[in-house]
């Protein structure tokens, strides 16, 4: 790859995984160039990478965020659809045991999309980089930024093994200019340091650590139950005095299920193949997982991984911010992928980059900070809904959750469990969970009157699979 030739109108994006090709599509609107810089050689269709361990786990796009895809790549959820992703109602394509008892399953609400990670980024690589002002240099990796406190202007990089770009292939650095540098590179990202090394200050930072550990593996579903088979999610109950233990079993393409099994300090799941399904049995709070995986067929070995920590940078905070740099994605807030909410937040951060750009115009005054504070914003909401509850495991923060975490947290349980025999309030609750509307949307008088009021019917006394659904699983 050459250099830009003209570097006032070049965006540079680290990252090419789903929120870097998002920021590209973001930025390709203005920008006569986008460049991509990823580490690892891009497959050509949905395959793994080195630098996606995370992929090996259950992913899934909340409607909150399919729209900001939609909205930045027109066609995108066709495209998902066609390639054998599937679309899923919430609640009512959803057996969930929250923490106060079985989920009915309410008419439709909002949806997720449903896919092996490979699937869905191989998807959305695709269409952005149909466009021709975007490119992508793989095999490349980023080692610091140009400039200085004021103004980045530009990346250093190296190539790595494999590179597209064949200039350097001793991997000596060099420098691409741009008017614009987006950092995208996810929980790795080395922005805080870089920034030091220009002369700013260390950035604030939050970090709430469940310890959680997870464990995944991929399963071929029973013949009749491969198609049109609901989610079934097993959550921990938090006033249990136990650690948490949760499972989720999501029908992903190629009639396969994607099964993740995770638990606290003291609770954690084995990386053994043998006991994958011994736990999914024996240490949930119902069995239902390992009675379903009884009648599966593995068709990989378990993935573990512990890299799990809700960690926030506070960039949009910082005194000082210079010129022509922003950071988003899990750069800037990773989530607990418990909640599966980073996807959605990529999306909609790169959607507030590209309004923020638009409203205030390329290469105005301030922009970079402009950028950082609005993308901040999604980032936030899906942050709250992910400490609310990882706060209260031993060990999380240093000193454990504050009077307004134990009262939130208080009427959230309040609220889930009205939620499991009332269906207007489990829509007001998956409003918030699906990034479709923020918080506010349950302190309204009537919710609060409802959650006072408590559930409408009585709890159910199992999980509500349908007797197809227990007939094509297998299951008595």
């Amino acid at each position: 790859m050459s250099e830009p030739s003209n570097p006032a109108r070049t965006a540079v994006v680290l990252g090419g995984s789903h929120a870097g090709m998002l920021a590209a599509r973001a930025l390709s609107g203005f920008a006569d160039r986008v460049v991509v810089i990823e580490r690892d050689v891009l497959p050509d269709g949905p395959a793994p990478r080195r630098g996606l361990p995370q992929a090996r786990h259950a992913h899934m796009l909340w409607s909150g965020g399919v729209r900001a895809v939609e909205e930045l790549l027109p066609g995108v959820t066709g495209a998902l659809l066609d390639a054998g992703a599937r679309r899923s109602p919430v609640t009512t394509d959803m057996v969930v045991l929250g923490p106060r008892g079985w989920f009915r399953r309410w008419p439709e609400s909002h949806h997720v999309i449903l896919a092996g990670r490979d699937l869905l980024d191989a998807t959305v690589r695709d269409l952005v980089l149909a466009d021709e002002r975007v490119d992508v240099l793989t095999g490349t990796e980023a080692t610091g930024l140009v400039g200085d406190a004021k103004a980045v202007t530009g990346v250093r990089v190296r190539a790595r093994g494999g590179a597209d770009d064949r200039d350097d292939p001793q991997g000596r650095e060099r420098i691409v200019s741009a008017a614009l540098v987006v950092d995208a590179t996810g929980r790795g990202s080395r922005a805080a340091g870089w920034l030091q090394d220009l002369g700013l200050p260390a950035v604030e930072r939050r970090e709430v650590d469940s310890g959680l550990a997870y464990a995944s593996r991929l399963y071929l579903a029973p013949e009749r139950a491969r198609s049109g088979f609901p989610i079934v999610n097993v959550q921990p109950d938090p006033r249990d005095g136990r650690p948490g233990r949760a499972g989720f079993l999501l029908p992903i393409e190629d009639g396969r299920w994607i099964v993740t099994l995770n638990g606290t300090r003291g609770g954690e799941p084995s990386a053994d193949n043998d006991d994958f399904v011994r736990f999914a049995r024996e240490e949930l709070r119902h069995p239902v997982i390992g009675e379903l995986l009884e009648r599966a067929e593995p068709l990989s070995d378990v993935s573990f991984t512990r890299a799990t920590v809700n960690r926030r940078s506070h960039y949009e905070r910082m005194a000082v911010w210079p010129e022509n740099f922003a950071v988003l994605g899990d750069a800037l807030a990773a989530y607990n992928p418990l909640y599966g909410h980073g996807l959605a937040v990529a999306a909609q951060s790169a959607v507030a980059l590209r309004d923020a750009v638009r409203r205030h115009g390329w290469g105005s005054a301030g922009l970079s900070r402009r950028v950082q504070r609005a993308v901040a914003r999604p980032a936030g909401a899906a942050w709250d809904l992910a400490v609310g509850q990882d706060v209260f495991y031993p060990g999380a923060t240093e000193n454990g959750p504050t009077l307004r975490d134990r009262m939130l947290a208080a009427y959230v349980g309040r609220l889930m469990l009205t939620a499991t025999g009332s269906g207007r309030i489990a829509r007001r609750v998956t409003d918030v969970t699906s990034l479709e509307r923020g918080p506010q949307v349950l302190l309204t008088p009537t919710v609060l009157l409802a959650a006072t009021a408590g559930p409408l019917k009585r709890p159910l006394p199992g999980p509500p699979l349908t007797p197809s659904e227990r007939e094509r699983a297998g299951l008595r």
